[in-house]
């Protein structure tokens, strides 16, 4: 900024830590913006640039008084326009303060003229304008803190958020999600039949939301899909062919159990491109913090959850793609790409640890004995559960009813959070030894550590589990690295035995939530 930095270092700070961040905050010496622009940005940093009137054009600055004759209007504008354009060409994020400046000309109108193509021009390079309040010319002739005391909390938070803000038109690659963002429904649960894609109903908003990925597309945009199921399962509503997007729009799929950031850091591989020129649109918060916290330099933008946020996610999407000019070679990207990217196996990764991001969840988890009660919707989920499902069983009301007769128990597990109810997500069958012979849960919830949570909890309750009945199918791969971890080695079919002392290492999971267990 053209002024000095204190005290809004530690308004800055302050504002980082209201969103959890620990920030290492340093300014430019005082009088250097100017020749700084000239220079590289630091390395490993998040410029912002506060900007106000005369950092586009000098002769409005307050400190050098009232120049002695007017500048030619063409060529003043001329000027301040190169000067946005450097300001645009170094990708910082960016704010302006929309002060008021001295006249240069006797003409009232074109002082006016002047002061709004300095703020169209900050507009259109996407600032977030700060009014003329902001400003305390007292205070800057004095000491040359321009900001006014009351405004420095407000603009230490517009300078977080354009820190955190992705960069407008460098974006290459659009990575999406599939289950609830491309199409609405879980397709390895619900089936082809039970998701919706088309223009109408529950669908509507997912089909808007294609044909705006087709148009990226067609100018120029490399798409991408990730998805945590099996390539068969995640493929099949595009084998269909009623989609507006097709298999063939797609440069990179991938349909594994990795963790989505090790799935976008194969894409940046594979395409040999750097990470931020990707951005990732998903519909699950936690996905996306997993993301943000593996892959920082990506630009992670969540998927609405009704239709009212689609304008947003629009309007962000097209300023991070934005292109003035498509040329024949746009056009012609992605089958270029396709040609050089035959195949895109899954990737070995680890998943960034978001336990700070799920703490800040506010996650309530009850659990239920229902051995003796209302169980139908926990029949309902063990009969409808194909991927966290940990042998695919199918049991009858009749079944479930004659195995509590013999001794077994029934528990199920509701979820809440900030984000609303999830209702029941999770049914599991202990029998009389301690083996579950059932468990499954909600792939809505997957990466909160519900699962975890769960089997910590019931490792100190009065039926602690000794073992669990594995069977793989097509579609549970998440239920058999569940298990794999529970035991620490791949699991295979047959009853996969616990150690008490290794489901205890779940205890912080448990932490993560706020357990209210209503059982007799």
């Amino acid at each position: 900024m053209s002024g000095t930095g204190e005290p809004l270092e530690l308004y800055v700070r302050a504002a980082a830590a209201e969103l959890g961040y620990d920030a290492r905050v340093s300014f430019l010496p005082f009088g250097t913006l100017r020749q700084s622009m000239l220079e590289s940005p630091v390395a490993n940093t998040r410029e912002v640039l506060l900007l106000f009137p005369w950092d586009l054009a000098p002769e409005l600055d307050w400190r050098t008084g009232i120049a002695s004759t007017a500048p030619d209007y063409g060529a003043f504008r001329q000027q301040f326009e190169e000067e946005a354009a450097r300001v645009s060409g170094r990708g910082a994020g960016l704010v302006y303060v929309d002060a008021a400046v001295p006249p240069l000309w006797l003409d009232p109108a074109l002082n006016e003229s002047c002061r709004t193509m300095l703020r169209g021009v900050m507009e259109s390079l996407h600032a977030s304008i700060l009014p003329t309040s902001t400003f305390a010319l007292g205070s800057y002739l004095a000491s040359g803190q321009p900001i006014a005391p009351k405004e420095l909390g407000v603009v230490a938070r517009a300078i977080m958020k354009a820190a955190l803000a992705p960069k407008w038109g460098t974006a290459k690659v659009l990575v999406t999600d599939l289950d609830h963002t491309l199409w609405h429904g879980i397709v390895g649960d619900d089936g082809l039949d039970g998701i919706h894609f088309r223009p109408e109903g529950k669908g509507f908003r997912h089909f808007l939301y294609q044909t705006l990925l087709k148009r990226l597309r067609a100018d120029g945009v490399l798409l991408a899909a990730v998805t945590k199921n099996d390539d068969e399962v995640a493929r099949q509503p595009f084998a269909v062919g009623e989609m507006v997007l097709r298999d063939e729009d797609f440069v990179g799929f991938i349909a594994s159990w990795q963790p989505k950031s090790a799935q976008i850091q194969m894409l940046a591989e594979q395409l040999n491109l750097g990470l931020d020129a990707f951005v990732f649109v998903d519909d699950n918060p936690v996905e996306i913090a997993e993301v943000t916290a593996g892959l920082p330099a990506v630009a992670c933008v969540p998927f609405p959850a009704g239709e009212q946020g689609l304008g947003e996610l629009f309007d962000v999407l097209v300023r991070l793609f934005q292109r003035t000019v498509v040329t024949a070679e746009d056009r012609e990207r992605t089958l270029l790409y396709r040609r050089r990217m035959a195949t895109l196996p899954p990737r070995e990764g680890t998943a960034a640890d978001i336990r700070g991001f799920l703490r800040g969840l506010d996650m309530k988890l009850v659990i239920e004995d229902r051995t003796a009660g209302d169980r139908s919707r926990a029949v309902q989920l063990i009969n409808k559960t194909n991927q966290f499902n940990i042998n695919g069983l199918k049991l009858e009301d009749e079944e479930v009813e004659r195995q509590l007769a013999s001794g077994s128990r029934l528990f199920t597990a509701s979820l809440s959070d900030r984000s609303g109810d999830h209702g029941q997500i999770l049914a599991a069958l202990v029998a009389p030894d301690g083996t579950l012979t059932s468990m499954v849960m909600s792939c809505r919830v997957f990466q909160r550590r519900v699962e975890h949570a769960f089997l910590a909890w019931l490792s100190v309750s009065d039926l602690p589990p000794k073992a669990a009945v594995f069977r793989a199918t097509e579609r549970n791969g998440p239920a058999r690295i569940f298990l794999g971890a529970c035991v620490g080695d791949v699991v295979e079919d047959g009853t996969v035995v616990f150690a008490l002392d290794q489901l205890s290492a779940f205890t912080e999971d448990l932490a993560l939530f706020t357990v209210n267990a209503q059982v007799s």
